[in-house]
C-alpha cells in the first residue's frame, strides 16, 4: 500500500483517481510514500526519506512553499502542476487590463458615496464619471514577460482583443512557442517592453535575476502613463518603487494579485487578494495533474513536470526497473551499469537525464535479484535507489 498525505483539501476528483487497494489518502498519514500540497509552508515538515517519503506534488504552480533544495539533497521528487490553473489566471489578468484602464475600482468606490442622495443621484453620477475616464485597450500595446502556460494565453487572448502584442522569454521551448499568435512581437529583452509598451503583464518566475526586475531604474524607461500587472510573484516588483512613481506621475496603475500592507489604500493601485486560481475549474485541474503524476512515478518510475528531476519516462519489459537519483557527476552511470553486470543481469533498456546538480536514471533490466537496489545505493554519489518488480 501507498501512503499518501493531504496538507490541505485537495479536490476529491484528484484524490479519487487513487485506487483504494493501494492507496490509503488523507490528512492524517503517517511515513507517507508521497504528499500532495497546495499552499500550507513545508520548511518546517520533516522531509524523512529514509522511512519511504519519495515525492510531493504541489496543487499548483509555484513551489516556494516547499523546500526544494533539501528534498534533492534526500531524493525526494517534487512536482508542481504547471498550465493546470492557467485558464483561471489568465481570465483574471484580462479583467485587470479593463479594471486599471477604466479606473473601476475608484468608480464603484465613489458610486457608493451616493447612497442615500435620493433623486440626485442620476445628477450626481453624470456631474461626477468624467473623474473615472479612461482608455480602451484595442490597440494599445500590450508587453508579456513570461511566455510559459499563463503568459502564452494571455498574450494570445489579448491580441484576440486587437492588442499589440510584444513578448519576451528567453527560455521559450519550441513547443511553446507554436502555441504563440502570429501576432505577438518576440523581444530579446524586457527593456524593449519597458520602453514600448502601455500595459505589462508579468509571468516570469521567481528567479535572482527577475527579483525587483520592476524598479525605479527600469520604471524610468517606461510610459509615464504605464499599467503594470503583476499575476506571477510578489518579488519580481519593487513596492516602494510603484508607490514612488504612482505619487509622481510615473505609473498610471499597479494591480497586483499579491497585496502587501505598503500597497493596499495607495492611489492607483488595484490589490486583488491572490485569486487567480481561485476557480473551481482550476482547482479540479491541479489535483487531477498531481494525483497521475504521483501515480505514474510510485508505481510506474516516470517523472513529468518536476521542479527538480527531469522529465523521463519508459516502459518495463523486463523483470524490473531500477530507478537511481544520484549527483549529475562523472562515472556514475558506469558505476551503477558495472554494479548490475556483476550481478549476471542483463540491462534491456536504459535511460538517464539530468537537471542541474541532480540526474535520474532508469533501468529496465531481466535477470533482477533481491538486494541489486541496495548495492547500487551503496555508490557513494547515488541518493536514492527504487526498484519497481513486473507484476
Amino acid at each position: 500500500m501507498y501512503n499518501i498525505l493531504t496538507l490541505n483539501k485537495i479536490a476529491a476528483c484528484g484524490t479519487d483517481l487513487f485506487d483504494k487497494s493501494k492507496y490509503n489518502v488523507g490528512t492524517e498519514i503517517t511515513e507517507p510514500k508521497a504528499v500532495m500540497v497546495r499552499s500550507a509552508s513545508m520548511h518546517e515538515y520533516a522531509l524523512d526519506s529514509e522511512k519511504g517519503l519519495r515525492a510531493i506534488a504541489r496543487a499548483g504552480a509555484g513551489v516556494n512553499n516547499i523546500p526544494v533544495d533539501k528534498c534533492s539533497e534526500k531524493g525526494i521528487v517534487v512536482f508542481n502542476t504547471p498550465g493546470a490553473n492557467a485558464n483561471g489566471v489568465k481570465e483574471l489578468v484580462l479583467a485587470a487590463l479593463f479594471l486599471s484602464s477604466r479606473k473601476v475600482p475608484a468608480a464603484i468606490d465613489w458610486c457608493r458615496t451616493l447612497k442615500g442622495k435620493g433623486d440626485e443621484v442620476p445628477a450626481l453620477v453624470e456631474k461626477g464619471k468624467g473623474d473615472f475616464g479612461g482608455p480602451e485597450i484595442k490597440g494599445k500595446k500590450l508587453g508579456v514577460i513570461g511566455l510559459g502556460a499563463i503568459g502564452a494565453l494571455v498574450a494570445n487572448a489579448a491580441a484576440d482583443l486587437g492588442m499589440d502584442v510584444y513578448g519576451c522569454d528567453p527560455f521559450l521551448s519550441v513547443d511553446g512557442a507554436l502555441t504563440l499568435s502570429r501576432k505577438l512581437h518576440y523581444v530579446k529583452t524586457p527593456r524593449e517592453i519597458f520602453e514600448n509598451c502601455d500595459y505589462i503583464s508579468l509571468h516570469a518566475p521567481s528567479t535572482a535575476e527577475t527579483k525587483k526586475m520592476v524598479n525605479a531604474e527600469s520604471i524610468a524607461c517606461m510610459k509615464k502613463n504605464v499599467r503594470i500587472l503583476n499575476f506571477a510573484r510578489a518579488d519580481l516588483v519593487d513596492d516602494d518603487a510603484v508607490i514612488a512613481a504612482l505619487a509622481g506621475g510615473g505609473m498610471a496603475c499597479y494591480v497586483t494579485d499579491f497585496p502587501t500592507d505598503a500597497l493596499i489604500g495607495v492611489d492607483g493601485v488595484i490589490a486583488i487578494p491572490h485569486l487567480g486560481a481561485s476557480t473551481p475549474e482550476s482547482e479540479d485541474n491541479c489535483a487531477i495533474m498531481a494525483a497521475l503524476q504521483l501515480i505514474d512515478f510510485l508505481e510506474n518510475g516516470n517523472i513529468k513536470n518536476s521542479v527538480n528531476l527531469p522529465d523521463l519516462s519508459m516502459a518495463m519489459t523486463g523483470d524490473a526497473k531500477i530507478c537511481v537519483i544520484h549527483r549529475n557527476v562523472e562515472g556514475v552511470f558506469a558505476q551503477i551499469t558495472k554494479v548490475i553486470a556483476d550481478a549476471k543481469a542483463n540491462i534491456e533498456n536504459m535511460e538517464s537525464k539530468s537537471k542541474k546538480d541532480y540526474a535520474y536514471t532508469v533501468l529496465d533490466v531481466k535477470g533482477y535479484e533481491r538486494g541489486l537496489a541496495g548495492k547500487i545505493e551503496e555508490i557513494e554519489t547515488v541518493i536514492s535507489v527504487r526498484a519497481i518488480r513486473s507484476s
